[in-house]
């Protein structure tokens, strides 16, 4: 078991997909332990983005309807 804790969470890197967008963490499915105000985080021009709060990377796969 890998301890918890603000060092451990910054490795974490979650995709996403269109459906996703617009981005926001924490995302819905994180522990009420783990959460943060939340954040809205530009994915769409780079591919990549890092939460601020607690060093999440977020990568973009898939397709990106329009109007995102």
């Amino acid at each position: 078991m890998q301890p918890s804790g603000p060092e451990n969470e910054k490795k974490k890197s979650v995709e996403v997909g269109g459906a996703d967008l617009p981005l926001h963490c924490p995302l819905p499915s994180q522990a009420l332990w783990n959460k943060h105000p939340r954040v809205y985080l530009p994915i769409e021009a780079t591919k990549e983005a890092r939460c601020p709060y607690c060093g999440t990377l977020y990568r973009l796969t898939g397709e990106v309807a329009s109007g995102h």
